[in-house]
């Protein structure tokens, strides 16, 4: 090997032109890469760095619709130096204009944060800006509340029956990243000052969490363990610092894991690249492998020469990708780095980096082997004679071999490193289909070229004839535009189906007849009265009411939940309940029997027949609901169809009413309204009751569209990557074929052909090549859309013209731009210049 070291040293010595696409695609998947683990590795430093400031304590016990018991606290007063309560829950504000707003209301007592510091503006302690003043308490809200109701410091706010004065915007909350899904603006008060305002009662919808500060080394593993076992029957639920804030953590690790691999489907484009750069560069050194053949060079030699001046390169590009990856993020975090809603720790981490140079080296090793193994094959005679080096065929079983094996490599290293072995192997298998495909496109496409130029119907039309022959000719570079754009707009196009069908599904499929409101916190001495006032408003249609408690499932034919069906959405956390004698309305009995009206035996549950398929309950077995700290077992009596699309009243669990009805609870009502009567509704049903919180159905949807917007926004981003690398390789393939260009320029000229009709010639056939792409990119677009929508999201899907139309219009164009930019040399050059150099 040290004669192939020598004479690729040498050889490289004299300059490696037309690697520069190599070196951008190899750069541009590795940044790729390296940046979106650099930022994720970045935000799991931050959040542990600030763990228990996100968290608001070391540890944390929760609990539904009830405070801490005396021996509860007593836990937490033995183990802890400070203990903080927290009242969370929604409700109604109402301005001095009498304008209603949907807040999240923080109420906290004075050790409130443990960790960490309130931000307000005017800046004061937070005790001052909720100390009684003139007999009334403080409030401070967010910024978004005070813009949207055109509040004033110092105007009087009223939360259920109490007046606050506000006294300061809330510019930071330390804990805010704990806090779960919000549909309103934070509202922060006094717990004291909410003792006259009815919204903490029994059977009220409220959650309360005990934060703890512990003494240092306190084991937390065995704390969690203790607290368990003295509280299990309880409904009491833990978390500590070890992982404050489980859904941002899992939203940035999915995130993450679909936005690598999306970066490996860019490296994989950059691939295509890097064999058509490598292809290129031996096909200019023909003469120098056919001369060292002829000396007597045999393959291994060959190989390793070229082999060692494209490692070198490689490494420069991964080298470069490195660099740009770690960097990124570095420039990022210093301009936006202090506006981010969540810690992050901006640094240079080992770990992505090493990932982004495995996928690197793996990529570009594979796309390398598949030219250079058929070029070290041919004959000295054959190249001699100036043939297509490295077109068409396959290279010989041990490279193959070779191939199969880094390719098994790479994916195994993607599932390993990813975590994520369905969703690898999907996008690994997505990858290959697109790339097998995209080739059998490339090769009918360049069949059907060289079929048309030779029909009938395109004599009188050079330019056609020109740009077909052009396309299905030996050396045309339909390949490399086929499957360099073609899977950057498969990913683009799955990206825009999926995208616009969620959005369709958040917008436009409701049902027919919707409620404009759900009103929650109903107590049991308003609800005739609530309804006789809804009922008398003219635009009301109709309106629903059911009892409403919240439980939580601790067991399952005495096994505990979690052990008998995993992490199942419905057993993990709290869920609504309701009581009832007659099968709810939107409800369709699909095993069991419904109980007598009159029942007043052991405890009976009906169970949502979708979700007992899911976690494997039939009727007969048996559940155990913790309400309000207390557990009742109960025997699955039937099981119900459920309508959840109809956005009304539904519950996966409903009881028998000697069951449950003589615990603590308040009433959920639907309101189904026309849009010019809402504002009325809402003032109307509001005043009488300010205890009551409604919740806009449109406005609940509207901020869900904006959120997966953001989403899709984040994933189109690193499809653009993808696309920029399709992009550069396009470059790569025109610059390439420019020298073939300019000599089919000076013959078309000397046989008469002008300018236009020869750049005519060539962006027809840029455009078609850039269709050709665009039409295997909706194929791929559509069946991905179809998969996530019907098997992940299981909802309905519908093939998006419009994107579709963009992904055709977007491949031709990408594909002209590219070709006409390398069309200006060929058109220059005098064709005596270019004939005598041929010579």
């Amino acid at each position: 090997m040290s004669l192939a070291f020598r004479l690729a040293w040498r050889e490289m010595r004299g300059g490696l032109a037309g690697f520069r696409i190599f070196l951008v695609c190899l750069a541009l998947g590795v940044a790729a890469i390296a940046a979106i683990g650099s930022v994720r590795m970045a935000v799991e430093a931050g959040l542990s760095a600030e763990s228990t400031t996100l968290l608001g304590g070391d540890a944390e016990m929760r609990f539904t619709y009830r405070r801490a018991n005396e021996a509860e606290w007593a836990f937490m007063r033995d183990r802890a130096t400070a203990v903080s309560e927290i009242f969370d829950f929604r409700s109604m504000v109402i301005s001095p204009d009498e304008e209603r707003g949907l807040v999240q209301v923080k109420a906290v007592d004075s050790m409130y944060p443990l960790y960490g510091a309130v931000g307000l503006s005017p800046d004061m302690p937070l005790a001052d800006a909720f100390a009684l003043q003139n007999g009334l308490p403080g409030m401070v809200v967010d910024q978004a509340l005070i813009d949207r109701l055109g509040l004033r410091i110092g105007d009087l706010v009223q939360l259920g029956a109490q007046s606050f004065e506000l006294r300061a915007a809330l510019t930071f909350e330390p804990d805010g990243g704990a806090s779960a899904f919000s549909l309103g603006p934070r509202v922060l008060v006094h717990i004291d000052g909410l003792q006259n305002s009815g919204l903490i009662s029994e059977g009220t919808l409220f959650e309360t969490s005990y934060r703890l500060a512990l003494p240092p080394g306190t084991g937390l593993a065995r704390l969690e363990r203790d607290a368990k076992d003295a509280f299990r029957d309880s409904g009491m639920r833990w978390r500590d610092s070890r992982n404050a804030t489980p859904s941002i953590a899992r939203f940035v690790d999915r995130m993450s894991d679909f936005l690598i691999l999306v970066g490996l489907a860019g490296l994989a484009v950059g691939g295509v690249g890097i064999a058509a750069a490598v292809r290129a560069y031996l096909e200019r050194k023909r003469e120098v492998i056919a001369t060292l053949k002829t000396l007597g060079a045999g393959r291994r030699l060959v190989l390793g020469i070229y082999l060692v001046q494209i490692g070198a390169l490689a490494l420069v590009g991964i080298a470069l990708g490195l660099v740009l990856g770690a960097v990124l993020p570095l420039v990022i975090g210093a301009f936006v780095g202090n506006d981010l809603p969540v810690p992050v720790v901006f640094a240079i981490y080992a770990k992505p980096l090493a990932e982004a140079a495995l996928y690197g080296a793996l990529t570009a090793l594979i796309f390398t082997l598949l030219p250079l193994g058929r070029a070290v094959d041919i004959r000295a005679a054959t190249l001699f004679r100036d043939a297509a080096l490295g077109r068409g065929g396959w290279p010989r079983w041990p490279y193959l071999l070779v191939i199969g094996l880094l390719t098994a490599t790479l994916v195994g290293a993607a599932v390993l490193l990813s975590g994520s072995l369905r969703l690898t192997l999907a996008t690994a298998g997505g990858v290959f289909a697109a790339l097998v495909v995209l080739s059998l496109m490339a090769w009918l496409t360049m069949r059907l070229a060289a079929w048309g130029a030779r029909r009938r119907i395109l004599r009188g039309r050079p330019a056609f004839r020109l740009a077909l022959g052009a396309i299905g000719g030996p050396r045309g570079d339909a390949s490399s535009v086929i499957l360099s754009l073609g899977l950057g707009l498969s990913v683009l196009a799955a990206i825009g189906q999926i995208n616009a069908n969620m959005q369709a599904t958040i917008r436009n499929d409701l049902p027919a007849e919707a409620p404009a409101f759900f009103f929650l916190d109903i107590q049991k001495d308003q609800i005739d009265a609530f309804g006789e006032i809804a009922e008398s408003d003219p635009g009301v249609s109709r309106i629903s009411s059911a009892p409403m408690l919240r439980g939580i499932i601790t067991a399952i034919n005495g096994v505990p939940a979690r052990e008998a069906v995993g992490n199942h959405w419905v057993v993990s956390g709290d869920r609504g309940v309701t009581y009832a004698d007659t099968l709810p309305e939107n409800s369709t009995l699909t095993a069991g029997e419904w109980w007598d009206a009159d029942y007043t035996g052991p405890p009976l549950v009906s169970f949502s027949a979708e979700e007992a398929g899911e976690i494997g309950l039939v009727v007969g077995d048996q559940i155990t609901v913790n309400i309000l700290g207390r557990d009742m077992v109960a025997t699955v009596a039937s099981l119900r169809e459920i309508d959840f699309a109809s956005l009304g009243i539904n519950f996966v669990m409903v009881f028998n009413s000697s069951a449950v009805s003589g615990a603590p609870h308040a009433f959920i009502s639907t309101v189904y309204a026309e849009p010019e009567a809402e504002n009325r509704l809402l003032r109307n049903l509001t005043a009488p009751f300010p205890n009551v919180t409604a919740i806009s159905i449109r406005e609940a949807i509207e901020r869900g569209a904006r959120a997966l917007e953001g989403i899709a926004l984040g994933i189109a981003g690193g499809a653009g990557i993808t696309l920029l690398t399709g992009f550069f390789v396009l470059i790569g393939a025109a610059a390439g074929g420019e020298r073939a260009r300019v000599f089919e320029a000076a013959i078309l000229k000397t046989l008469g052909a002008t300018r236009g009709r020869i750049l005519f010639s060539f962006a027809l056939r840029a455009a078609l090549l850039g269709a050709a792409a665009g039409l295997v990119a909706l194929l791929f677009g559509g069946l991905a859309g179809w998969g996530v929508m019907s098997l992940v999201m299981h909802s309905d899907f519908t093939f998006n013209l419009q994107v579709s139309v963009f992904i055709i219009l977007g491949g031709a164009l990408v594909n002209l731009a590219a070709g006409l930019l390398f069309a200006i040399r060929p058109l220059a050059v005098r064709p005596a210049q270019v004939l005598r150099a041929r010579d």
